[in-house]
C-alpha cells in the first residue's frame, strides 16, 4: 500500500524477462558449440511504466498511489531487446508473460521463504 514512484508520464516502455527464461537461455548457450559475439535474451513484449504499476496494484489488490516524480534526463523512453539471433541460434524466447511472472515473484516475496 506503499506509493510506487513513475518517473515522467510513465509513458516510457520497458520489457521484462522471468529469471526462469534467463537462466534456460544463459543455460542454452553455456552447452551450444561455435557461439560468438553477444546475443540478447530477454522478453521482447513491452509495456509502459504506468501499465505495469496498474498489474502490479491489481494483482496485489493494493491500494497504493502512484508517485510521479521528473523523468530523469538519462532515461531512454524504449528498450525492447531484439531476441532473432538467440531464436535462431538457441532456439529459444521467453515462455513466461509478464501477468504470470508477477504473480510468481508476489508469490515468493509474501511467502518470506527468501528469509531463510
Amino acid at each position: 500500500n506503499k506509493p510506487i514512484t513513475i518517473y515522467g508520464t510513465g509513458e516510457q516502455t520497458r520489457s521484462f524477462c522471468y529469471v526462469d527464461d534467463l537462466i534456460e537461455a544463459i543455460y542454452r548457450i553455456m552447452n551450444k558449440e561455435n557461439i560468438t559475439g553477444p546475443i540478447n535474451i530477454g522478453n521482447p513484449d513491452e509495456f509502459t511504466m504506468i501499465k505495469l504499476a496498474d498489474k502490479v496494484i491489481k494483482i496485489t489488490g493494493s491500494k497504493s498511489k502512484i508517485d510521479y516524480r521528473p523523468l530523469p534526463q538519462d532515461d531512454p523512453l524504449q528498450r525492447c531487446p531484439d531476441i532473432s539471433l538467440a531464436k535462431a541460434n538457441l532456439d529459444w524466447e521467453p515462455q513466461v508473460q509478464l501477468r504470470e511472472g508477477l504473480q510468481k515473484t508476489i508469490e515468493y516475496f509474501s511467502s518470506g521463504d527468501f528469509l531463510d
